[in-house]
């Protein structure tokens, strides 16, 4: 069974955690920090996030899912 492009970028990333400040490195630049920082505000963003003082995060399989709900085939 072959994996989607979805399975390949988690599989590639080397952590269960993405910062928001590294959406870009992980979406190979389709999304940038500062539209998640937007969409969170607004609701729309991935289900879960975590925070760490000022620094903001998505749990891979969380921001997966997200990325897969939102992608146009």
């Amino acid at each position: 069974m072959t994996k989607d492009i979805f399975e390949q970028m988690a599989d590639g990333w080397g952590s269960e955690i993405v910062a928001r400040t590294h959406i870009g490195k992980f979406t190979g630049g389709m999304i940038g920090a500062k539209t998640m920082a937007n969409l969170d505000s607004q609701g729309m963003g991935p289900a879960e996030k975590l925070s760490i003082g000022r620094k903001t995060g998505y749990p891979v399989d969380s921001l997966i899912d997200w990325l897969r709900d939102r992608a146009s085939k």
